[in-house]
């Protein structure tokens, strides 16, 4: 049986480590990160953080320099992850059906610090997320 590494700082909000039993790896990303709203290039990023997470697909974490935050607008919406911490949302008003279509864990606990200052955004809020190899 896997044990959960866990605190209790607030009972409400406990803190997760990664571990066997909840694996989270962040890698670079070697190739380039573009996304798309509206025809727009909201974000293009040679910089782009790779996180994988237990068993969900692998997502891609911008960082900020690279993201057009004049296209983004912060919203209210926040939610929390024991094992990242408080998450801030963004949507994208010239998209659409952009609302809450990126998000950010701007003081994220120690086993995912390589994410502060990142955007990450999900692929069904924007046109595209691609990822461009070099040749």
């Amino acid at each position: 049986m896997a044990l959960m590494r866990e605190t209790e700082v607030n009972p409400s909000k406990p803190v997760r480590v990664p571990g066997p039993d909840h694996p989270i790896t962040i890698e670079a990303n070697p190739a380039r990160v573009v996304v798309t709203v509206a025809g727009r290039v909201v974000a293009d990023s040679v910089h782009a953080l790779a996180l994988r997470e237990a068993k969900y697909s692998p997502v891609q974490y911008i960082p900020r320099r690279d993201v057009d935050m004049s296209l983004l607008q912060r919203t209210d919406h926040a939610t929390y992850c024991p094992y990242k911490g408080d998450c801030a949302y963004y949507s994208i008003p010239s998209g659409g059906r952009s609302v809450n279509a990126a998000w950010t864990y701007e003081a994220p606990y120690p086993a995912v610090a390589a994410i502060k200052d990142c955007l990450a955004f999900y692929p069904d809020r924007v046109d595209s997320i691609e990822e461009r190899v070099p040749a």
